[in-house]
């Protein structure tokens, strides 16, 4: 059919806007996949819980109604709070304690403990590895994956490299003694001096064991040096869990740590370690909004 007016290809050709469409539509077919979106099938990381602080007076029964009220697939449960699973427990009440978790929504990732292996005091060093082994035992026996530890300063009468050194040597006899009851030694970046990522490089590398990672703790000092990249970088293939503050701090980058750790493929659990609230469930609800918020390119 003849006309006096163009047709739209016609314009598209004399306009040079048809190639351009072109390629607009091959884009436009062509799925976008950022860090911070898994690929197809690729299993996201998942949202969890510490009991230290929000939950410390709960039992084991209201942590797990909570956690599925809200959304929450995991816990770490924290030594000598509320919810009392330690090592006193009988071989019956860890029993009960596993079931309980079998039989919900909610799974004991780990329990955290207070451990640290920097003292120069080598009575001290001892007590706490033989009482970190019997912390693993009770792990696997109530149905966790893994035992949070930590280093918690640098002594001042000691070389650091020397205090790092012991570090190390202690995780690697616990990751020794993990590897017989299927559990993971977690390294908590914690403490004066010893939170400084290069710090738990050096730490890592003397330990040198497949049962011990890092728990990266989302500090300020993460942001330390060259800086969160080149920090993250030092231990980014050692991360096998994270803990996270409230995410509303504006002074700490947390969409680029959920993209950074996406882009690795993390698929363990982040979990919220946020003060005590008089609403706790809408304060769960509210950080599980904002933590998938965050993964959502901007």
């Amino acid at each position: 059919m003849n006309s006096a007016f163009p047709t739209r290809r016609q314009f598209f050709q004399s306009t040079g806007l048809l190639a351009a469409s072109s390629l607009l539509g091959a884009w436009s077919a062509t799925p976008s996949l950022t860090a911070a979106e898994p690929a197809p099938g690729q299993r996201r990381m998942r949202l969890g819980l510490v009991t230290y602080n929000l939950a410390k007076d709960w039992d084991v029964p209201t942590i797990i109604k909570h956690c599925e009220a809200t959304g929450f697939e995991g816990v770490e449960l924290r030594t000598t709070h509320a919810h009392k699973v330690e090592v006193e427990l009988s071989a019956a009440q860890r029993a009960e304690v596993k079931q309980r978790f079998a039989d919900s929504k909610v799974e004991l990732f780990g329990l955290g403990s207070a451990f640290d292996y920097h003292t120069p005091d080598s009575a001290k060093l001892r007590r706490d590895i033989e009482a970190t082994k019997e912390y693993i035992v009770l792990a696997h026996d109530v149905g966790a994956s893994g035992v949070k530890v930590r280093p918690n300063a640098l002594p001042r009468e000691v070389p650091v490299e020397e205090t790092l050194a012991q570090i190390g040597a202690a995780l690697h006899e616990l990751g020794d003694f993990a590897a017989g009851y299927g559990q993971q030694i977690r390294l908590e970046v914690h403490g004066t001096g010893t939170s400084l990522l290069p710090h738990i490089k050096t730490i890592m590398d003397a330990a040198d064991h497949p049962q011990v990672g890092v728990c990266w703790n989302s500090n300020q000092t993460d942001l330390a040096g060259p800086g969160f990249d080149a920090n993250f970088d030092l231990v980014k293939d050692k991360i096998v869990e994270v803990h996270l503050r409230d995410l509303f701090l504006e002074e700490y980058p947390w969409r680029r740590l959920l993209t950074r750790l996406n882009a690795i493929s993390y698929s363990s659990f982040c979990l919220a370690e946020i003060p005590e609230s008089a609403d706790p469930l809408r304060v769960m609800r509210y950080f599980r909004a904002l933590w998938l918020a965050y993964q959502t390119p901007a």
